[in-house]
């Protein structure tokens, strides 16, 4: 991993489901990202279509952390 590339995660079932239900939405409403991206073939987890991943990006500054969210297609 690169050291500007943002901490890319699979979340569990659990997560996800709290996740969507906070969010009020379906996981088809999410943003999408491919399965062939270059941060998830790093991850070296059984990723597989339609899962959630969480990316990870700090502030400028480094002290704070604000997540973004991405089905995988």
């Amino acid at each position: 991993m690169h050291i500007l590339q943002p901490k890319h995660s699979k979340i569990n079932k659990k997560e996800e489901d709290e996740l969507l239900q906070k969010l009020n939405i379906s996981k088809t409403q999410l943003p999408k990202i491919k399965l062939t991206d270059p941060a998830l073939l790093q991850l070296g987890q059984d990723i597989k279509i339609g899962d959630i991943i969480k990316i990870e990006r700090k502030s400028s500054n480094g002290e704070e952390s604000f997540f973004y969210y991405r089905v995988v297609i």
